[in-house]
């Protein structure tokens, strides 16, 4: 069944130092409608292909010469979404393909209606990944604004008689007069008074 036309295609890179198995992965993608970007034989060339070309998933043979996949994928786990492959199943390289970022790991030989979900599923792990860390970012940023913001608040309060509603509405003016944040007065407020801060 064929995606909607609206809905872009997968871009895949693929890295497996069998040239069998890594154009069977080729010809099996594109016909189901996945954007195979490259086809590499070490993890070094996985490293760099990836970089130029911003895969949405790569599917890294976890031994390969000149550099590992499970090398290539700790440099490249913030980047893209990582789908291992490997004739080998022991429990030690599964945990350490997870701790390298695999968000789906495929034993060969595989089939077809293993390989899609797998790419799917991995695409999407990694998309809800990156949304989390972006609000555990957001979340810390403001978090550190607060802080700011407190340790200016409590500056302001020692050092003249403003109450702490009274300091607040200081920074938050001062914020809007200046057209920046609040977080920047606090920050002014404690660069030009830090030993009066409690």
């Amino acid at each position: 069944m064929d995606a909607p036309e609206s809905a872009p295609s997968i871009r895949v890179l693929i890295a497996e130092d069998e040239a069998l198995i890594r154009m069977d992965l080729e010809e099996m993608l594109t016909e189901e409608g996945f954007d195979v970007i490259a086809t590499v034989s070490n993890g070094e060339e996985a490293v760099q292909s990836a970089r130029a070309l911003h895969p949405d998933v790569c599917m890294l043979d976890i031994k390969m010469p000149v550099k590992d996949g499970l090398t290539a994928a700790e440099e490249l786990m913030d980047e893209v979404a990582i789908v291992f492959l490997t004739a080998f199943s022991q429990r030690e390289l599964i945990e350490r393909a997870s701790k390298a970022g695999a968000q789906a790991y495929l034993v060969k030989p595989f089939n077809r209606s293993d390989l899609l979900p797998a790419l799917e599923i991995a695409v999407q792990r990694f998309r809800d990944m990156q949304g989390l860390n972006a609000q555990v970012q957001d979340l810390e940023n403001k978090l550190t604004a607060r802080k700011l913001i407190e340790r200016a608040k409590g500056h302001l309060m020692q050092m003249t008689d403003m109450g702490e509603e009274e300091a607040f509405a200081f920074i938050r003016t001062q914020a809007m007069n200046k057209r920046c944040t609040m977080q920047d007065i606090a920050e002014n407020i404690l660069t030009i008074h830090p030993n009066g801060d409690r």
